[in-house]
């Protein structure tokens, strides 16, 4: 199942959730009506304004913190590209001979980061091919270090090259922490019991109409379950309608140049 369709089901289950809250919440306020006409709307205000406003509270805390990580991870990418073309450049300190065969793992190193989140949200083969990626890695810096010894390497070349490539190496980790750092699911379902207890509250003070307000009842849960949608949408931005792929273009570039 796609992670796209699964967020659709539980904000769906979300929307479903909140219109039945809703009824609840008018039925619960036409009996009391029906019991004590005056007093419906006592004590009710300060609990609506509470929930409400604790509501508003975690949704814009997620919302923004959903957005910082999602700019985070952008810019992740664009310093991997440039570590991994800082290093590659500096590769012109090696002798002549070494410096081929250290390009070429250049490129198969840039084909499996990149090869690397193409595959998600198959985690089995992201997992391995993360293996593949620190393999490279290590042979990457195996060949560099001994080339950087060698006749014929600039005076500097290992001063140079290895902090590059240490760089490169640890973006790595950086970018695959990165893509793990959520609110705790705790987070997620609080919102959700708070979107249903507003639905609730909402649902009692509309009992004083005469009949249903389905548009108000429809518009209300429907822009509060888009926000939870966008939310979870923008934590997960390899997976679902929003990602982060257009900045993959930066690496995508630096692979034409090292033809």
């Amino acid at each position: 199942m796609s992670f796209i369709f699964t967020i659709f089901l539980k904000t769906a289950g979300i929307l479903a959730g909140m219109m039945i809250f809703l009824e609840i919440g008018r039925r619960i306020g036409v009996r009391r009506i029906a019991r004590n006409p005056e007093g419906i709307r006592e004590g009710v205000g300060t609990l609506e304004g509470a929930v409400f406003a604790l509501l508003g509270l975690i949704i814009a805390f997620t919302f923004s913190g959903a957005m910082s990580r999602f700019d985070d991870r952008r810019q992740l990418i664009v310093e991997e590209s440039n570590d991994i073309g800082t290093a590659y450049l500096r590769v012109d300190l090696l002798p002549n001979a070494s410096q081929p065969a250290v390009r070429e793992l250049f490129r198969l190193y840039l084909d499996s980061r990149l090869e690397t989140y193409r595959l998600i949200p198959d985690m089995a083969a992201v997992n391995k091919e993360l293996a593949r990626s620190a393999q490279l890695q290590g042979e990457i810096w195996r060949q560099s270090l001994a080339a950087s010894q060698l006749p014929g390497a600039h005076p500097d070349a290992a001063r140079l090259l290895l902090p590059a490539l240490n760089a490169m190496i640890d973006i790595t980790t950086t970018r695959t922490m990165a893509t793990k750092i959520h609110p705790p699911r705790i987070v997620f379902i609080l919102l959700a019991l708070l979107a249903l207890a507003g639905s609730l509250l909402a649902g009692y003070a509309m009992a004083e109409a005469k009949g249903r307000t389905w548009l108000h009842m429809l518009c209300y849960s429907l822009a509060m379950t888009a926000a939870i949608y966008v939310i979870l949408d923008i934590e997960y931005p390899r997976m679902g309608l929003i990602r982060v792929t257009d900045l993959d273009q930066a690496l995508i570039e630096l692979k034409s140049i090292m033809r």
